[in-house]
């Protein structure tokens, strides 16, 4: 049971399970005061994003294990652990799951069912196509981030207020993608990546453009729909404020101290989070 959970990745469905919650209660606005049907809603979708979330983590192993024979000797596929046939079945297993979980929410709310199609279209497309392609995959991997908040907003039935976080999302899910593509170069076998064919520099410029835009994007709330002088609005300004400034820092050495720069674009994600929740209580 163990070896099956580090197969799907606990940390990284726990994400996407507090991002789709974070999502609705930004769009809806009202905190955790919400009624029953809206959290048996946002619940389900969450459910439903963590389990495809699980499913793509699991079909990423898969396809890579040849090379995490080398790269990760310690994964459960590769250690035998968990048996490729038991992969198959748990990784067909979580993409149903995944989609049944949330049929009750798109029968009355059709564009949550849109959402989800297109973001199960774009894992398979990474998964099959653009991971080996680099940058394209830096760009699916941030698209599926921001897909996250969108898919939360879409169950409060206001995705557009939280468009603003999904490209925030975005940008900086961009910009850690290439900061890790850089800090593995030399090992990195069989892909395309920006600092590969692109080198060091180019790679620098396109992680901190995206940082910069990101930064810029985090003014569009208070600028739209959170009043700024209101408790959400304050506590908003000062988290995004302290987030802006770490992912300063998460880009100020590149191309050097790529692990420390990606670890910090970590924590900056975190803190933004806690910003992306403080609108919740406008």
């Amino acid at each position: 049971m163990l070896s099956a959970l580090r197969l799907l990745r606990p940390g990284n469905l726990a994400v996407s399970f507090v991002g789709t919650i974070v999502g609705g209660l930004a769009a809806r606005g009202s905190g955790v005061t919400a009624p029953a049907v809206f959290w048996i809603d946002v619940l389900l979708a969450a459910a439903s994003t963590a389990l495809v979330t699980a499913g793509g983590n699991a079909l990423n192993d898969l396809l890579d294990l040849e090379g995490d024979r080398t790269n990760h000797p310690d994964r459960p596929l590769v250690t035998g652990e968990v048996s490729v046939g038991a992969a198959k079945g748990i990784t067909v297993a979580l993409f149903v799951l995944g989609v049944v979980a949330v049929i009750p929410v798109i029968v009355s709310i059709p564009l949550v069912g849109v959402i989800l199609a297109v973001a199960v279209g774009s894992l398979l497309l990474y998964e099959f196509r653009f991971k080996a392609e680099g940058f394209a995959g830096n760009l699916t991997v941030a698209l599926l981030t921001g897909l996250v908040f969108l898919y939360g907003g879409a169950v409060a039935g206001h995705v557009e207020l939280v468009a603003a976080f999904a490209l925030m999302a975005f940008l900086a899910t961009l910009s850690r993608e290439v900061i890790k593509d850089a800090e593995d170069m030399a090992g990195d076998m069989g892909r395309r990546t920006l600092p590969k064919t692109r080198g060091l520099g180019a790679a620098s410029r396109v992680a901190r453009a995206s940082v910069g835009v990101a930064i810029v994007a985090s003014a569009i709330p208070v600028l739209t729909f959170v009043p700024w002088a209101s408790v959400a609005g304050i506590m908003y300004i000062v988290l995004v404020v302290a987030a802006d400034a770490i992912f300063v820092v998460s880009i100020r050495y590149l191309p050097d101290r790529l692990h420390y720069e990606q670890t910090m674009s970590k924590l900056a994600m975190t803190v933004a989070l806690l910003a992306f929740l403080a609108v919740a209580f406008r």
